[in-house]
């Protein structure tokens, strides 16, 4: 049991490294709201149980739950958001004070994103449920549950670090349409969607 508390910590580490910069753009998008940290808790738990749900269940045998074809298409989530954000940075010009950056986190975009970036997880996890036992599976999920929260504090440290922050407050208005942008992308390219 201990071993597999162990891989599920590397395994976890491997696959959800990449968040911390996504969720550190959140905390800076949500910089000074009032319930930004439950918003992107709440977020980050539903995109990864999605993640979590969908690794099991193919698993399990339900395929037709999640085709794999269909994996790289979640790569449009993270693509069309990081558009619309691009586009209300050009809209508002050099506005700093505009609307939609005072507009709350919205824990259902966070959970969008997260579940869109997982893609690489479920193609790791089902490979890995595969080869152990029940009783390690479970170890995997119950671990992978309490990480989360740590990716989540870890996020917010990084981007409440003065000289991260200055540059996250200066730079975030480009810096979260370009990540989301870029990583709809290589979803997108990395899973072959659309031939490419």
């Amino acid at each position: 049991m201990i071993t597999s508390a162990l891989q599920a910590i590397g395994l976890f580490l491997v696959t959800n490294i990449d968040d911390i910069i996504v969720l550190s753009l959140f905390f800076a998008r949500g910089a000074g709201q009032r319930g930004t940290t439950t918003r992107i808790v709440v977020g980050q738990y539903l995109g990864f149980g999605g993640i979590l749900l969908a690794s099991v269940a193919v698993t399990f045998g339900a395929g037709l739950f999640l085709p794999d074809d269909a994996i790289p298409y979640f790569g449009l989530i993270p693509l069309l958001l990081g558009i619309y954000a691009a586009w209300q940075v050009w809209r508002n010009g050099d506005d700093d004070d505009d609307k939609f950056a005072d507009k709350p986190i919205s824990a259902l975009a966070v959970a969008a994103v997260t579940f869109a970036n997982g893609g690489d997880n479920i193609g790791v996890y089902v490979p890995v449920f595969l080869a152990v036992g029940t009783g390690a599976l479970v170890a995997y999920c119950v671990v992978f549950l309490a990480l989360v929260a740590v990716l989540v504090l870890a996020a917010k440290f990084v981007a409440t670090r003065k000289p991260i922050a200055e540059v996250l407050e200066r730079w975030e208005h480009i810096l979260f349409p370009l990540v989301l942008i870029v990583l709809g992308i290589v979803i997108l390219i990395e899973g072959g969607a659309f031939g490419l």
